[in-house]
């Protein structure tokens, strides 16, 4: 059962990491697997058998969604934009009393930890400004190997950063196109050195994050917060009558349920 849980959560996260907007380390905070996976790969020898499966169903699963559900959830976001968009609304605010019950289990509650998470807030903010400004043009499509690496590596940031938006990051480099052809085709020479630069780039911010979580757990925990309610922004309908009002409503409420059920 663990399996296949953690098997679903990849495929979600490995969606994040293709759709405009949504940040897979959102959607590990968001299921609460954030640190686990961070501690798993950085401590992966000091216990090799726990670490293995669990990294194994959520690689399984990032590769499935990355692959083939990521079409199906493109469909759904183009077909049932607003449903699909307010179901991940209820689903990131259905997990922010377990965040700010889990920034605290160190500690008390302090109000001046609400300014790192304003903060990180408002970078998320910017970040949605951003994309929605921002032209997806690509690069010269014979671009260097290097160039590929340092991509890949830039990428990283917004897979392990929560509420940083890898597509924002591939789309100021003007390369984010490439990578979604890439990506279909499973053209391998685009796709092995971008995923060398993830590697590493992913390694280097695990050992940051996992640093400042150990000895600024609170403020650290308080700035995912923020993030993941910054995120929330790039979700919100274009245009809002009453009924789609009431619609968003249902979605968000099945949303906060469904986060609910699988927290249970």
């Amino acid at each position: 059962m663990n399996f296949l849980l953690n098997c679903i959560l990849g495929i979600v996260i490995g969606s994040g990491a293709i759709l405009p907007g949504i940040s897979s380390g959102v959607i590990c905070v968001i299921f609460g697997i954030y640190e686990k996976l961070i501690d798993s790969v950085l401590n992966f020898f000091k216990d090799v058998k726990n670490n293995f499966k669990f990294l194994f169903s959520i690689i399984t699963g990032v590769i499935i969604g990355v692959f083939i559900f990521s079409n199906i959830l493109k469909f759904f976001l183009f077909q049932f934009p607003l449903q699909t968009k307010s179901i991940f609304i209820g689903l990131i605010l259905g997990s922010i009393p377990s965040l700010f019950k889990e920034a605290n289990k160190n500690s008390k509650f302090r109000l001046k930890y609400l300014l790192y998470t304003l903060i990180a807030f408002i970078i998320g903010i910017v970040s949605v400004i951003l994309e929605n400004k921002i032209e997806i043009n690509s690069v010269n499509q014979n671009v260097s190997y290097i160039y590929l690496i340092l991509s890949g590596f830039s990428m990283s940031i917004g897979i392990i950063v929560p509420g940083v938006s890898s597509t924002v990051i591939l789309m100021i480099m003007g390369i984010y196109n490439i990578y979604l052809s890439s990506i279909s085709n499973l053209y391998f020479p685009v796709l092995i050195p971008m995923g060398i630069g993830i590697v590493l780039g992913s390694i280097i911010l695990m050992k940051i994050t996992n640093f400042l979580l150990k000895h600024f757990y609170e403020k650290t925990f308080y700035s995912i917060i923020g993030f993941a309610l910054g995120s929330i922004f790039v979700l919100l309908p274009d245009e809002t009558t009453v009924i789609n009002g009431i619609i968003s409503l249902i979605c968000i409420i099945l949303g906060f349920y469904i986060f609910n059920l699988i927290k249970k």
